[in-house]
């Protein structure tokens, strides 16, 4: 059956998707779904180019190693567990400059493939196992339809945030 990645303020699901299984992935999903947010403490998570590190999150992960004009990373990111604070912005801080791994500044584009990306499918594999065996179970039997604020499954296009719903149905979608 398909699997689908949605705006989660995208209106008329249930019209376009009729009798699937439409699910949240958000900081705002209930449980389990919620575990499949970026921004869910599950502890223990690798920090790419950062050997002797863990992160709670992988939001903590891509938050704390932005580097901005006015400040460098900032490794308490790492630590939070309330799903809320971890956002570094433009607003307060600038434009960030990039993202530090093995001690150089990565671009987006280049942070995306060597820090998020790494990070989110460790996630997937060694924190979320079992929602993504039940996501591939659900799929095989109806419509999936995963929901995201943002659809971005090309992580070459920078106008918009990466989806981490594309990510997920990529994993469940993969040989």
């Amino acid at each position: 059956m398909p699997l689908h990645v949605a705006s989660r303020r995208r209106t008329a699901l249930h019209r376009d998707f009729p009798d699937a299984w439409i699910l949240d992935v958000t900081s705002r999903a209930p449980q389990p779904w919620v575990q499949l947010s970026p921004f869910y403490p599950h502890g223990g998570i690798p920090v790419p180019g950062h050997t002797d590190r863990t992160a709670q999150s992988v939001e903590g992960v891509w938050q704390a190693l932005k580097v901005f004009t006015s400040e460098q990373e900032d490794f308490t990111k790492l630590e939070i567990t309330a799903m809320k604070g971890i956002k570094r912005t433009v607003r307060r801080l600038g434009p960030p400059l990039g993202h530090r791994f093995d001690g150089r500044l990565l671009d987006y584009e280049e942070a995306r493939r060597l820090i998020y990306l790494p990070t989110y499918r460790w996630m997937l594999d060694h924190r979320a196992t079992d929602l993504v065996a039940e996501l591939r179970e659900l799929s095989a039997e109806r419509t999936v339809v995963l929901l995201d604020y943002t659809t971005n499954a090309d992580v070459a296009d920078l106008s918009t945030p990466l989806s981490h719903a594309a990510l997920i149905a990529q994993q469940i979608q993969a040989p």
